[in-house]
């Protein structure tokens, strides 16, 4: 087993995790959302110096050498790149990651009135145990667009003077039936319902909860009933994220998955100068639910950029497009499933990712037989156990418990279509999927300095 990157630190190097940790979780606490991440991503790239690829494509602005440019992809994924000195169909040097995250969306239709309490109804979003997400604070973030094509930007339960929400749940001494249930039955699906109000309108007849609500929506938010149609609501746990451990060494938040990886991701190419290939940042949203969709990674966004951008270098082909994907090497930043002491049975200790142990590689993730895996090739991993050596980063290999328990799957198998070089690393989480995750701060900086060692010097 490998040893323990925290010892590898003299203390004096000690505020340099800590400082990294704490602009971690700062961006997870404002970026609850798709939406929330690519507006903060490109605060963050603006202020370093990238340009807005879209303008280049308006103006036919050439890309040149030392170039640093963004693409938004309808404001829920997006991408940044570096141009390099050597041709795109060289190839180009990818981190990828994920921005979305389980939780519970708002349904077109959603507020009604039942025992004169107001409640929203939501469909949930991506792969939870829906029994963790009753009785717990939340907070709406997102968007509603008004038919005149306004969009209004929604947070609510996120400051010290606002109120919260949740899903309510059986009490112990009416339960007996309710614990007999399997877990995946004990809180149903169309049994999160939110509670959002208990006061009626005075003088309305019909439903005066959920008509006050209705007044608090349109006085405070501009937000009628019949926006939510045309509205994108998510439902996620309320509160900052804070350090964990009576130590500090770990960071409590939500969202964990995968924005730990986004945000290594990011600030790696944030430190990119000057490269010889092209390096990109891809933030991607959908993955929870298969990656599919106009701003997932199924999406031809990415394959059409890499088109746009040797156009704007004059060496646009659809051969050299295929070319630069095929030349490409890429790490699928994506988190890993860290042992728990707690829950032993569900993992094989040699092939497990431990906290404290710096960057985990997954060679394949999968499901049983390594159903829809990547696998990379062990020529690429070896390179990169190389240049991870030589830059000192603490790393580890994991797989995703047990072989026959489960597994699950990451965005690294889509780009590996285009014949590319593609393995998964990141950082390993405890509490994956739910409300609160918990990562370890120095294995979430070996990360960051992983991706940054690879974008030099694959």
């Amino acid at each position: 087993m490998s040893k323990n990157a925290w010892l590898k630190y003299e203390d004096s190097q000690l505020a340099d995790i800590n400082a990294f940790s704490e602009g971690y979780k700062k961006f997870i606490t404002d970026c609850k959302t798709e939406r929330e991440c690519v507006r903060e991503s490109i605060k963050l790239a603006e202020k370093e110096g990238f340009k807005d690829l879209k303008a280049y494509i308006r103006e036919g602005k050439a890309l040149k050498p030392g170039d640093k440019v963004y693409i938004s992809n309808m404001e829920k994924a997006i991408a940044l790149f570096v141009i390099g000195s050597r041709p795109l169909e060289d190839g180009l040097k990818i981190l990828g990651a994920h921005i979305d995250s389980p939780r519970m969306d708002l349904k077109q239709v959603p507020l009604y009135e039942d025992a004169e309490m107001a409640l929203f109804d939501t469909h949930y979003y991506g792969g939870i145990k829906k029994y963790q997400w009753v009785t717990l604070p939340l907070a709406i973030h997102g968007v509603v667009v008004k038919k005149d094509g306004t969009v209004l930007n929604i947070v609510i339960g996120e400051s010290e003077e606002d109120p919260v929400i949740g899903v309510t749940d059986l009490l112990i001494h009416l339960s007996g039936a309710q614990l007999e249930k399997k877990g995946a039955k004990v809180i149903e699906g169309e049994d999160l319902n939110i509670l959002i109000g208990s006061m009626p309108l005075k003088g309305e007849e019909k439903d005066a909860v959920k008509a006050n609500i209705l007044n608090i929506l349109k006085d405070k938010y501009d937000v009628e009933e019949d926006d939510f149609l045309s509205a994108e609501l998510e439902v996620v746990p309320a509160g900052k994220a804070r350090d964990y451990g009576l130590d500090k060494s770990m960071v409590m938040g939500y969202g964990q998955d995968d924005r730990v990886c986004s945000y290594t991701s990011l600030l790696a190419i944030l430190e990119v100068k000057e490269t010889d290939r092209t390096c990109a940042c891809i933030l991607v949203d959908k993955e929870e639910i298969g990656s599919v969709g106009a701003s997932g990674m199924h999406s031809k966004f990415f394959e059409n950029t890499v088109a746009e951008m040797l156009a704007l270098t004059g060496e646009y082909s659809e051969l050299k497009v295929r070319r630069a994907l095929s030349n490409s090497h890429m790490l699928s930043s994506d988190v890993s499933a860290a042992f728990d002491p707690n829950y032993p049975a569900v993992m094989e200790k040699k092939n497990s990712a431990y906290f404290g142990k710096g960057m985990v590689f997954n060679k394949y993730t999968g499901s049983r037989g390594k159903s829809n895996s990547n696998d990379a090739n062990p020529e690429f991993m070896a390179r990169l156990r190389k240049i991870m050596e030589d830059n000192q980063v603490s790393i580890q290999t994991a797989e995703l418990g047990k072989v026959d328990e489960g597994g699950g799957g990451t965005i690294a198998y889509i780009m590996a279509n285009y014949n590319m070089e593609v393995i998964d690393s990141g950082v390993a989480v405890l509490n994956m999927h739910a409300p609160w995750e918990i990562t370890s701060k120095v294995d979430i900086y070996e990360t960051y300095k992983g991706y940054i060692a690879f974008l030099r010097e694959i």
